[in-house]
């Protein structure tokens, strides 16, 4: 029993580490985004179709050394599945990431994750509607603090004015609706063919649409030492490492605490935007960051509480 509990303590821990790291990897990346959008004059939609593309093939090919000659193209197989797959890919993928770094651009990192994170909220509200069900005492209390937070971080508790430009708050409210899909629709996708297929083809298919709107060699911004090893740092550990740790964290331990961990990624893109990129963040803006961290908190105790009654 003893080395059993060493076993399921050592798990657990390697779980918490993973997710930790990925989240942070995540946060750091956004930062990274807007030091090359607002410093080296990078535009989001070089950068998000490069990003797809390039982590896209990576994946793909990682599938395909895991599983046998020609199984990474039996999901196209079936009309259905090929419909939920391009509907993922452009509504889901691709919105997600250029909503996020387009929030970034006209706001900042910190600001842009912390929207990013209603996303659960609205989650929480279509669940309802669609099962036809008044929302619970927490989960009420869930969306109010996510309203009071984004109140504070997007005006600094003035009725007046806001503390971000307009764009910045259109942009990361898009995002949180994009997460909302993202997290959503492809669910029988990912239960049937895993995660590793569905987002290698979804970044692959998001990048290769947006090619024709904005071609990967049409290129704006300043090339120097930094902004290459931004570019790479966000490709391989903000998107393609980040992407494993979490996956991998799963193994160990389960969504809610995934879920409630991966938290520290807006703490993360809050810190590293502060410290390295001189972004104001006062106390208004901390106040909702916590907020709407509460909210995350709660919804995800309420599932696990659902689902271990």
């Amino acid at each position: 029993m003893g080395s059993q509990n060493i076993a399921m303590s050592y798990s657990r821990t390697n779980g918490i580490v993973l997710v930790l790291t990925g989240a942070v990897l995540w946060g750091i990346s956004g930062t990274v985004a807007q030091f090359l959008f607002q410093q080296q004059g990078f535009s989001p939609e070089w950068l998000v179709v490069v990003r797809l593309l390039l982590s896209g093939i990576i994946l793909l090919a990682l599938a395909y050394r895991k599983q046998k000659e020609q199984s990474i193209w039996v999901i196209w197989k079936q009309k259905k599945e090929r419909i939920s797959l391009v509907l993922f890919s452009i509504l889901g993928m691709l919105a997600v990431q250029y909503t996020y770094f387009a929030a970034i651009k006209y706001g900042n990192a910190a600001t842009a994750t912390i929207l990013q994170y209603l996303g659960p909220v609205l989650i929480t509200c279509y669940v309802a509607v669609r099962l036809k069900r008044l929302p619970s005492v927490k989960e009420i209390a869930a969306v109010l603090l996510a309203v009071v937070g984004t109140f504070f971080l997007v005006t600094h508790g003035s009725f007046h004015s806001l503390s971000i430009s307009g764009w910045a708050l259109f942009w990361g409210l898009a995002s949180a609706v994009s997460l909302a899909f993202y997290t959503l629709q492809p669910h029988k996708l990912l239960a049937k063919w895993g995660s590793t297929l569905v987002v290698g083809w979804g970044m692959l298919i998001g990048g290769v649409g947006f090619s024709f709107i904005h071609p990967p060699w049409k290129f704006e911004g300043h090339w120097s030492v930094p902004s290459i090893f931004a570019v790479l740092f966000i490709v391989v550990f903000g998107t393609l490492i980040a992407f494993y740790c979490y996956l991998e964290s799963l193994k160990y331990i389960s969504a809610s605490e995934t879920s409630l961990l991966a938290c520290v990624e807006p703490l993360s893109a809050a810190f590293l935007s502060v410290i390295w990129l001189h972004v104001p963040f006062g106390l208004a803006d901390w106040l909702g960051t916590l907020c709407i961290l509460t909210t995350i908190a709660i919804l995800s105790i309420a599932k696990d509480k659902q689902r271990n009654p």
